[in-house]
């Protein structure tokens, strides 16, 4: 039988305060849009109670982001890869992938 993970510690860092930080809103906002309460938010943003996939994922529909974003991108970092990649414009973008190809040996995608 799988090991029980209890507690957001045995879970790791998650980046919730941050998108909801990073999106200008109050953690009483947030419960508003997640029909929850501020506690609730509180609770699972000091790591006090653990959250569920159901959490997540109106967590993430109120933030307007994917539920691994919570828990694996801290929007705050504006030098994080995604970061970068979410400025950039399209001709920029394909200039990364490429150099990124390049990078790795890829030659897929590609004319040689």
């Amino acid at each position: 039988m799988p090991r029980r993970v209890k507690g957001d510690r045995a879970r790791g860092r998650h980046f919730i305060a941050e998108w909801r930080a990073y999106r200008g809103l109050t953690q009483e906002q947030l419960a508003e849009r997640m029909a929850t309460t501020k506690a609730s938010i509180s609770r699972v943003e000091n790591y006090i109670s653990s959250y569920t996939q159901d959490f997540l994922e109106a967590c993430a529909y109120a933030l307007m982001c994917e539920p691994a974003d919570l828990i694996m991108r801290n929007p705050q970092d504006t030098s994080a890869p995604w970061s970068l990649w979410e400025r950039a414009k399209e001709a920029e973008r394909e200039q990364i992938v490429t150099i990124m190809r390049v990078i790795v040996g890829d030659k897929t995608g590609t004319d040689g």
